[in-house]
């Protein structure tokens, strides 16, 4: 089986996973530096900065498209090669 696979080929919903990846980070690194003024004691930021927070469940959410992106291929895939 090992031959029949290539090692650097992108899946169907790898940029899916990738995309999601990232989004999810900007929304971690935004949701850390909203909470920061808790800590610093600071003025809290606008509402906007609590908006681009909601980035990092977007994220995972374009994310786990990606993965049942996948999966779907890979079952029509076996599905197909069975018949």
């Amino acid at each position: 089986m090992r031959d029949k696979t290539q090692a650097n080929s992108a899946g169907p919903g790898d940029g899916l996973v990738r995309t999601g990846a990232i989004v999810f980070f900007v929304g971690a690194v935004a949701t850390l530096v909203t909470v920061a003024p808790l800590f610093l004691g600071t003025d809290p930021f606008p509402s906007i900065a609590y908006a681009v927070c909601m980035l990092m469940g977007v994220g995972f959410i374009i994310a786990v498209a990606g993965v049942l992106r996948g999966i779907a291929v890979q079952r029509r895939q076996a599905k197909s090669a069975a018949t």
